[in-house]
Formats: structure tokens, sequence, C-alpha cells
């Protein structure tokens, strides 16, 4: 496997994978709530790849799984009882982790932590913070077996979406 910042030739890529999992989500349990169309779409690839902080997993020349990994916290971040200091210099926030279905119960999400957190570390951050729908047990389960404790519960304001609560987690490094 190869994790590396994406290029505008995997947009599309990205993309089919975001539409490939929004279309497992709608015939198994959607427990992040993702909707195919709004999020996560071709936008947010595209966000992050003009940030910069965009990354693909690649397993055999195929798109496995991305994430979006920059200093830029939610808006309903300031709510959350963290375990470190709020300075976003030092702290990088996870987004949009997303794994195709394909490649579910492989350990990529656990390769995708990782990844982030030897990028943190090199770059002299204190922790990694992220948010999960509230109820999203697969992903709760992730993040706290590869360290993150929970910091608190909010709204992220998606309450439109039927999605009112977020837990917010925080990987001390």
């Amino acid at each position: 496997m190869d994790i590396r910042k994406a290029a505008e030739a995997d947009i599309d890529c990205v993309e089919k994978l975001y539409e490939d999992i929004c279309d497992y989500l709608e015939t198994h349990r959607n427990y992040p709530g993702w909707k195919k169309g709004i999020y996560p779409a071709r936008f947010d690839a595209e966000k992050g790849l003009m940030e910069n902080t965009l990354y693909v997993a690649r397993i055999q020349e195929r798109i496995a799984g991305t994430l979006i990994l920059n200093h830029k916290p939610e808006e309903g971040y300031q709510k959350g009882k963290w375990l470190t200091k709020d300075d976003y210099r030092y702290i990088y926030v996870i987004h949009t982790l997303a794994v195709h279905p394909d490649f579910l119960k492989c350990g990529l999400g656990t390769e995708l932590l990782a990844f982030a957190e030897q990028a943190a570390r090199k770059e002299g951050c204190v922790s990694i913070r992220l948010d999960v729908v509230k109820g999203n047990v697969p992903a709760e389960r992730l993040y706290q077996a590869c360290g993150y404790r929970l910091a608190g519960t909010v709204s992220l304001g998606n309450e439109r979406y039927g999605l009112p609560w977020y837990h917010l987690y925080e990987k001390v490094l």
C-alpha cells in the first residue's frame, strides 16, 4: 500500500470512491449518514487538492482510501473538552476518512490513521482531532482502538441532514 498526497489525476477516482461508498451505504447500515452528491462529494476532494491536504491510499494501482488532513477545526470544536491546548498550528484535524467498500475490514482505516499520526509527529503536532457522527459504531471502535479519546458531544450544524450530534475524539501524541 502507498499513501501519498493526491494529484489532479486522482480526483475522478476519489469522486468514484465517494460514490461507491454512498451506494454501499444505501444498501447497508449508513452509520456515518453520508449522502451521495452531498457529502462526501467531488467538491470536498477538489477543495482538499486545492489546499494540498487530500491524501490517497493506493492498493495495486487502485485508490482504496482517502482522507483530508489539515489544521482547520469544524466550527463546533470550540465546545469540546480537549486534552491539549487549542493551538491548531500544532494540531492536525482528520476529515473525510473514507475506505472503499472492497477494502473494508482489511486494516486500511488503521493504516490511514497511522499515516496521519506519522505526518503529525513529523510536523511537531501535539495531537490529532476528529469528529464522528454519534452512533457510527464501526468508526468509533476504530478510533478508540487506535488510541483516540472521547472529548465531547456537539452539534456541527448538520441537523437538516438528520445528523444532530457528533462525538469529538483526540489522540495526544
